[in-house]
């Protein structure tokens, strides 16, 4: 399992591991000085004996490249902005279901439904819940109620 931490703060302990060992300590002792397994340190020794320096530099994560691009994430977080009604959509809440017809739309790219969530994380949106209100809700006669009439009505603490 790959340690915490970025790129560059794992190659400074590969780095650190391989001044201890030259230092004059042994794997066992350099390994619970870095915090990591011996066998780590010994990898990071041969591959340093091997390769020298370029062994140990932090290499660029590997996995599959994102569909979308900088540039299109930000043109998504704007139409999402803009709000569903302004994408064609009947009703003002987003779904995972309608950002991803809306990315297919946008930018031909297709996601899984279950995707979205992630990608919307990745994007600072995290998912909400509307409030169930009526449509005959009228607010200021709410507020009117709230501050002249419950006053008198509620509980008075004792004193």
């Amino acid at each position: 399992m790959r340690r915490k931490g970025s790129p560059e703060e794992l190659e400074r302990r590969r780095y650190r591991a391989i001044q201890l060992l030259e230092g004059g300590y042994d794997a066992g002792e350099v390994a619970r000085r870095v915090g990591v397994d011996r066998r780590s340190v010994r990898r990071w020794k041969a591959a340093y004996r091997e390769g020298g320096d370029q062994a140990l530099k932090a290499r660029a994560v590997s996995g599959r490249p994102p569909k979308l691009s900088a540039i299109q994430k930000e043109e998504l977080e704007a139409a999402l902005l803009a709000g569903p009604e302004a994408a064609g959509f009947a009703t003002d809440l987003w779904t995972c279901p309608r950002v991803r017809d809306l990315i297919r739309k946008r930018f031909g790219v297709r996601y899984h439904v279950d995707h979205m969530g992630r990608l919307l994380h990745t994007l600072g949106w995290s998912p909400q819940r509307p409030q169930r209100r009526a449509v005959e809700r009228d607010e200021e006669k709410i507020q009117g109620w709230v501050k002249k009439t419950w006053p008198g009505i509620k509980k008075k603490p004792r004193g």
